[in-house]
């Protein structure tokens, strides 16, 4: 069944399509917008593959929150020297330009990560939610039969829902996050409980419950507890931010031709903007045949 919304990790597509242009673009000049085309593409394929009904795109406003980095000094700690590969810089605003020019809603909040973006809008969202992002965080917001991630592996689009989080990790399924803390996260820079790795933090949530049932029934070294303390209060996504839910679709698609136009004649996105319009007129019949 397709779904009511579509939410989209705007840094995880970026970055993906950034990396696969690397690979496979070999001409200098091509390469500075090269990330845009196949972020357009990329998008285009997800509205076909999903077909949604509404869908946004979350972008990260704060690739490191300073709120986070004070409760844990280490999170994310390897964004400090790079956050962005220098070839990718000047085409995030590009990528920008055009999703408001075509008319897809872009949402950002200042001082939080695009996964406490989308947290807030699902937790606003009445129908069915797919997350479509490459960051495991997100795992923490499955939920059947409403919501969850669809996770880029090899083999494609993988469907993470209740059952793959506890085929995986062996956990229960709404428990991510837990298992995160427990067992640390190099690419967050979590540092777990020493010694506790996937097994063992697997065998603490299964007994334990959760973190707070570890803190709660766990002797723990002064150390280990605060740092459960502090991560608990950074590392699931923030569900509560006062965003309002965007419309989602419009009744025509792009919004603003003239400005795309620009953006075409000066980066020659002509055919990856085209594919992504196709791809947006399917919206307005997803919701027709719903009503």
């Amino acid at each position: 069944m397709p779904c009511d919304w579509l939410l989209v990790d705007g840094s995880s597509l970026i970055f993906r399509a950034f990396y696969g242009a690397q690979r496979r673009v070999t001409d200098p000049e091509a390469l500075r917008s090269a990330a845009v085309g196949g972020f357009l593409l990329r998008l285009a394929r997800l509205i076909v593959e999903r077909s949604p009904e509404r869908i946004a795109v979350a972008d990260d406003a704060d690739w490191r929150p300073q709120w986070r980095v004070e409760q844990l000094a280490s999170y994310k700690e390897h964004r400090t020297a790079e956050p962005v590969p220098p070839g990718l810089v000047p085409q995030i605003p590009v990528i920008d330009g055009v999703l408001r020019a075509i008319g897809i809603d872009l949402v950002g909040v200042p001082g939080y990560e695009a996964e406490d973006v989308i947290a807030s809008l699902a937790a606003q969202i009445s129908g069915t939610v797919e997350i479509a992002s490459g960051d495991r965080d997100l795992f923490a917001l499955v939920e059947d039969p409403r919501v969850c991630v669809l996770y880029p592996e090899k083999s494609g689009l993988t469907v993470i829902d209740e059952a793959e989080i506890t085929r995986r990790y062996e956990i229960p399924g709404r428990r991510y996050a837990d298992f995160a803390i427990l067992r640390g996260d190099p690419s967050d820079g979590l540092p777990g409980l020493r010694g506790v790795g996937a097994v063992g933090a697997a065998a603490m949530i299964r007994r334990h419950g959760d973190v707070a049932g570890v803190l709660r029934e766990r002797e723990l070294r002064p150390s280990e507890r605060e740092y459960l303390e502090r991560a608990v209060r950074i590392v699931p996504p923030v569900a509560d931010l006062p965003i309002r839910l965007p419309a989602g679709r419009r009744e025509g698609y792009p919004v603003d031709p003239a400005a795309l136009d620009a953006l075409d004649a000066r980066y020659g996105l002509r055919e990856p903007a085209d594919g992504l319009l196709a791809a947006l007129g399917t919206l307005s019949d997803n919701a027709s045949r719903s009503t």
